[in-house]
This record gives structure tokens, C-alpha cells and sequence, in this order.
């Protein structure tokens, strides 16, 4: 249960309130004040509050804050350095967009060793946060049906027939080799948790940003910038540790994996601590045992990061003692781990008997998002700059390809004539 909130006015509870109009927003406690505290002035937390949620140019931020555009560039540009804004040219223009917590500026804040803020300090509050109070992660990682992140498959484990089956997003690697830009930093969960103690040894230059968001974070010193060849070394090296990929819920433009070991990282912690609720997206495979085959060694349970794997009695009548291997398919992830460890063929993936669904982009993403979680008019309805053709075009533009279910409660949560009308012509040709 989170703290009780001491504060309920001023800079950071209006920033606080800014940060949950997205889908995936950050319950208020005292602890996040105090986070906030760390990464923004009580300035910075006034301006940032006022901002859009949907991208913007310094002009726009400019009229927000009544002042003039040199000096709304200089303070954007001075956030961008710190991860807060991620940045993108446009044309002539530079657009700028905040970025959620998570995937977002929480991480941003320890992608990288520095000076300017405490991190120790950051660090212990982000744990009393997310891993104490849980309120926060059990927010971002179990209400909807669409989460945040999916799990990508080791390809080294996969079979001939296997690979038949995976599409290119499905791999990660195919993530790698078609992204424009490619930026590497720390990883935040274990640089948190190197800070309270109980980090464990696996890599931490590892975690991996693409395309737009790397173009930004590697220009702004948060990421350093690598070459595919890099980056598919990186994925190897991870494999080799038998980290998990885990990254960005949709097919197209990734922006980021993370190379997650189940004691450090916040997703696979989710996936364990709450399985049954669907955190986190898994592959389109499950493993199987062949029970002829195992002699329960039990090398997969300990490599398995979400637990989904048990011994239990092998029913031998001639061995009682004997173990073999069990799936917990409720809870199993199809990260294809679990068959690193075994040399006895002892287990092997299957297809799931329904492929999962992954949106096609972030805007899908973030729309089935917030027509879940109930924020659709965040997205629509932004009170501080008229939502641009373009940005209302892409959002009405994933609505009408919803299901007629979805379409209903995102007609109910955006309460528009407009779009019931769109709705009915677009159902009526098909």
C-alpha cells in the first residue's frame, strides 16, 4: 500500500497529476514526491506539469509557459540532456515528448553513471517504490489486457521447425539489424539494486534502446551509441549469461530490450510475483517435457527466471525418490531458457495453440493502453495545445481498426458523436 500523501498541492503534485494522464503513470505516494524531488527543481516540476502529452516543438512550450522560445529550447534542450524529453527532428523543426516513467525517465535517470543527482539515494527510493509498495509496478505491469513489454525467444534453442514459425519481430535479433539507430547504456534494474545490495553479477552495460529513442539518448550522452554488429555481440553475450529478452509490446520500430535476470529486473519480477495476471507478453512457445528423456536434475528450475518450471515425483515405482521436470504453463514465459541447461533432449518448444498479439506500433500500444485503463480522453482531449491533424489522425486511425468491442468502450470513454459516426461508416463497408 503506498504512503499517504502529505502533499496534495503544489509543483510536484501538479507534475504527479501530469504523469498519470498517460497510460502508464506512477501512483502518488510521498516516495514518488520525493523521487520527483530528485529529478526535477520545484521549477522544472511547474513547467514539465504544463507540458502535452502528445509531441510538441519549443514554440508550443514557449506559449505554455509565457516566454520566449530561446529560453523554452534552452530548457527542453536541458532535459532532453537529462533524459527527462526524448527529442526527434522533424524537417526544421526539433519535437520534443516526455516520456512515461517506465519505460521512460525512471530508467533514464541510471542508463548512466553521474554526478548531478544522487543516485544511491535515487536508487533506495525507487526500491521502497516499486519493490516495497509494489502499488506502482502492480499499476504499469497487471491492469488491461495490453501490457507495456513481451518476451522475445532464445533463437539459439530453437529447432528447424521452430524457426519456421518465428516471425522477424519476434527476434530479437532481426530487432537489431533493422533499427536505424542503436544506443547501449546501464541497466537500470541492476544499477538500482547494486546500490541496496542485492544486485547480482550479470552484465550491466547491456541495456538496449533503438530508432528514434536512441537516436535521442545516445545524442544527449544517457545511451552510447553502437553499430548492429555491436549490439548482436551484446545479444549473444546475454544469452550466453542466460538473460532474458524483454522488450517493447509491438512489431514494428522497437524501442527498447532489456536483458533481464529474474532477481534484479522489475518485469520479471512482475512475471513471478504475478503471473496469473499476465504482466508481461510471452512468446508464441511453450516448452514441453519429454518425461522418458528427463532424469530431474533440475538445471531448468534453477535457470528458469519467473519459477515456471518445478520437479515434482516422476511416479517411478521402482525409483519413489525420483524427480522430473514440470512447465507451470500458466506463468511460463517461452523465453526457451530453461533448454539451455538441459543435455538430455529432454525438453523442447511448442508452438502455443493460439499465437499471442502484438501491436503493430507504439501508437497502437499506447491507445489499446489507454482505452483499457480507462484514459482515452487523455489522449484526445489534451487541455493544453489542440491536438495536431496528423497526431488525432494516427490515434481515431488505430480506434477504427479495434475490434467492435474495443470500439465500443473507446466510443464510451471519448463520449464524441464524431467518432460514433466514424465508427458506423467504417463498420458499415466492412
Amino acid at each position: 500500500m503506498a504512503h499517504h500523501l502529505t502533499i496534495k498541492q503544489g509543483s510536484y503534485y501538479k507534475l504527479t497529476e501530469r504523469i498519470n494522464r498517460f497510460p502508464q503513470g506512477a501512483p502518488p505516494s510521498d516516495l514518488l514526491f520525493e523521487i520527483l524531488k530528485i529529478l526535477f527543481s520545484e521549477k522544472e516540476a511547474g513547467l514539465v506539469s504544463l507540458l502535452p502529452i502528445k509531441p510538441f516543438n519549443a514554440r508550443k512550450a514557449a506559449k505554455i509557459w509565457k516566454m520566449k522560445e530561446e529560453d523554452a529550447r534552452t530548457i527542453l534542450n536541458d532535459l532532453a540532456d537529462r533524459g527527462i524529453l526524448i527529442d526527434a527532428e522533424d524537417k526544421n523543426d526539433v519535437i520534443y515528448s516526455m516520456t512515461p516513467p517506465m519505460a521512460g525517465f525512471f530508467e533514464f535517470s541510471l542508463m548512466r553513471y553521474r554526478n548531478d543527482i544522487d543516485q544511491k539515494t535515487l536508487a533506495e527510493l525507487f526500491y521502497q517504490y516499486m519493490n516495497v509498495e509494489e502499488d506502482f509496478i502492480k499499476g504499469l505491469f497487471t491492469q488491461g489486457e495490453t501490457q507495456l513489454g513481451r518476451v522475445f525467444v532464445n533463437e539459439r534453442v530453437l529447432s528447424e521447425e521452430n524457426s519456421l514459425h518465428v516471425l522477424d519481430y519476434e527476434r530479437a535479433s532481426e530487432v537489431i539489424k533493422t533499427a536505424s539507430h542503436i544506443g547501449i547504456g546501464i541497466c537500470y534494474c541492476r544499477h538500482k539494486m547494486q546500490h541496496v545490495g542485492k544486485n547480482c553479477d550479470a552484465e550491466m552495460d547491456i541495456c538496449m534502446t533503438f530508432n528514434e529513442s536512441a537516436d535521442s539518448l545516445t545524442r544527449h550522452g544517457v545511451a552510447r551509441k553502437v553499430d548492429a554488429a555491436e549490439g548482436l555481440d551484446l545479444l549473444q553475450k546475454a544469452r550466453d549469461t542466460n538473460l532474458v529478452q524483454f522488450g517493447e509490446n509491438v512489431k514494428e520500430r522497437v524501442n527498447f530490450i532489456c536483458n533481464c535476470c529474474g532477481c534484479c529486473c522489475e518485469a520479471l519480477i512482475a512475471a513471478r510475483k504475478f503471473g496469473f495476471l499476465h504482466p508481461v507478453h510471452t512468446t508464441s512457445f511453450i516448452p514441453v517435457i519429454n518425461a522418458e528423456n528427463c532424469n530431474g536434475c533440475g538445471k531448468c528450475v534453477s535457470l528458469c527466471p519467473v519459477e515456471a518450471m518445478t520437479l515434482v515425483s516422476s511416479n517411478d515405482p521402482v525409483k519413489p525418490l525420483s524427480k522430473k521436470a514440470k512447465v507451470e504453463q500458466d506463468i511460463c514465459l517461452g523465453c526457451g531458457v530453461c533448454l539451455t541447461g538441459c543435455n538430455k533432449n529432454a525438453i523442447e518448444l511448442k508452438s502455443r495453440k493460439e499465437r499471442v498479439i502484438t501491436p503493430v506500433n507504439s501508437v497502437h500500444r499506447i491507445v489499446m493502453m489507454a482505452i483499457e485503463r480507462g484514459k482515452l480522453h487523455n489522449l484526445i482531449f489534451d487541455n493544453q495545445v489542440m491536438l495536431s491533424h496528423r497526431a488525432l489522425a494516427a490515434v481515431l486511425g488505430v480506434i477504427l481498426k479495434l475490434p467492435p468491442v474495443k470500439q465500443v468502450v473507446a466510443s464510451k470513454q471519448f463520449k464524441s458523436k464524431y467518432l460514433e459516426g466514424l465508427i458506423r461508416r467504417q463498420n458499415s463497408v466492412r
